[in-house]
């Protein structure tokens, strides 16, 4: 006779996921996608998208990636504006900017703009695609990385 105990099947009931919870994720996708159609079926204007504004000033750099997280930042005519090894919030942008100049299949290295704008707004802009990254919404230091840059 063994007399060893098998472990006790637990109640997999009790860890399913409640019907009712996975009804209102499937409501709140259906919802979703029906207030998105409605938008875009009757043409409603666009919300939260920045105001227009003067440009105040503007800087054209040119961004070259060395690797994962070190990136160059050069003036149009070469000078070398900062040389970042960890170039943290700077490379990321490098990175997604490189990232849709391939998917544009862009050759070279164009200039990226540096433009502050007078209602406060700061934003990098590629000319060459079409890309942009609203720089003031990333907080305050990835802000004042580039108005170093701006600044220089």
């Amino acid at each position: 006779m063994n007399t060893t105990r098998q472990p006790a099947l637990r109640n997999q009931k009790s860890e399913m996921i409640p019907t009712a919870l996975v009804r209102a994720m499937f409501a709140l996708a259906l919802a979703t996608l029906g207030i998105t159609t409605i938008a875009v079926v009757t043409d409603r204007p666009t919300v939260g998208q920045p105001k227009p504004s003067q440009v105040v000033s503007s800087q054209a750099i040119i961004l070259e990636g060395r690797d994962a997280q070190a990136v160059t930042v050069r003036n149009t005519d070469g000078t070398v504006l900062a040389d970042l090894p960890h170039g943290g919030f700077i490379t990321v942008i490098q990175n997604a900017m490189a990232r849709e100049r391939l998917v544009h299949r862009i050759e070279g290295n164009p200039p990226l703009y540096i433009v502050r704008y007078a209602n406060g707004r700061l934003v990098a802009e590629d000319p060459a695609t079409g890309w942009s990254a609203e720089l003031y919404a990333f907080g305050g230091e990835n802000k004042a990385a580039f108005e170093r840059l701006l600044d220089q």
